[in-house]
């Protein structure tokens, strides 16, 4: 995208937010990993990190936003009154899904979002098409969109329905780090002042990462995963007790694009748990976002365990035990049946 008609705060300058950043680009490599959720307090570049997603995909991707206050007939689409009354004939107006299909839809405080809209996001996410229903009139649609949420724990939970259609979820807060702050507001207060030429400060760093997440992009069909790896994530799924399989693919996929986004053909443990790190976490059994994260020291633990040899199992024995031993074949001794005493 030519610097001269951007105007979104440029993706590469936001000051930390590393998670944040690494879950959108590994989504941009792989968008079958389903989308991100991003929560956290306000104020933390969640909006300004997601409409600067666009210019590092090429192409004619876009961000769709969809509002609270957007009625059903927005979202899905509507007959055309006028068209109806004038000439007889029903003419169907697309929605938003329509217009995110290709792209990306964006919902911010998605967790106040009406049920009824959030039933539609469902099926739409689910299976790729809109269904409408309207005046008799029955028809679908392609809406084929990455779902992008973010959301202020602290104004209301997810229903789990939706929750999981997330492939990953990633938490942000502000940093308490004095010179962070310091190097976020000068580079906001250079963007407000001259956007442009901020801009084309930062191009060269844009155009390095939009070509790191278009090359892992094309790399990630010949990424391939060894049978011990895939046992281990779905280790780690067992191990956290993750209901479905939703969770184990998502980790496969996601895997997947890290090893991409490094330039490597193959995917590592290490892969696998920068992965659980995003797909684990709003999958697990607890209160909607009650300390929602996952440490690296909870991961290091059932990673170990996963290591762990099993030990040989241990019989109490009360008394004097017979072991029979049966055998197609005679045994050495001439014995089809041997009796020992313990």
């Amino acid at each position: 995208m030519p610097a001269s008609t951007q105007r979104n705060y440029p993706f590469s300058a936001i000051v930390g937010q590393e998670d944040m950043k690494l879950a959108l680009s590994l989504i941009s490599v792989q968008p079958a990993i389903g989308g991100v959720l991003i929560y956290g307090e306000r104020g933390t570049a969640k909006t300004t990190a997601v409409r600067a997603l666009p210019a590092l995909l090429g192409g004619e991707t876009r961000v769709i936003e969809l509002p609270l206050n957007a009625s059903e007939d927005r979202v899905v689409g509507t007959l055309q009154l006028g068209t109806l009354m004038k000439s007889g004939e029903r003419e169907f107006v697309p929605g938003l899904m329509a217009e995110a299909n290709g792209h990306i839809l964006y919902v911010d405080e998605i967790n106040l979002l009406e049920d009824s809209i959030v039933d539609l996001l469902l099926d739409a996410a689910a299976t790729g098409v809109c269904r409408v229903e309207r005046e008799g009139m029955s028809l679908r649609y392609p809406a084929k969109f990455v779902l992008i949420g973010t959301m202020n724990p602290e104004e209301g939970t997810l229903r789990p329905q939706l929750l999981d259609r997330f492939g990953l979820s990633v938490k942000v807060s502000g940093s308490l780090n004095k010179e962070e702050r310091l190097t976020l507001i000068r580079r906001h207060t250079a963007f407000e002042n001259d956007p442009e030429a901020f801009v084309r400060e930062w191009q060269e760093q844009e155009n390095l990462l939009a070509q790191r997440i278009q090359k892992a992009a094309k790399l990630y069909a010949d990424v391939f995963v060894p049978d011990d790896i895939i046992e281990f994530a779905t280790g780690l799924c067992v191990e956290f007790e993750v209901d479905g399989y939703r969770g184990d693919i998502t980790m496969m996929r996601t895997a997947r694009a890290a090893a991409a986004l490094e330039g490597r053909t193959e995917v590592t443990e290490e892969d696998v748990l920068l992965a659980a790190r995003f797909v684990l976490p709003h999958r697990l059994k607890k209160l909607p976002f009650e300390d929602m994260g996952m440490t690296d020291k909870m991961l290091e633990k059932a990673a170990t365990a996963l290591h762990k040899e099993p030990e040989p199992e241990q019989v109490a024995v009360a008394g004097p035990v017979a072991l029979v031993v049966e055998a197609d074949e005679p045994a050495d001794d001439g014995g089809a049946d041997v009796a020992k005493k313990g």
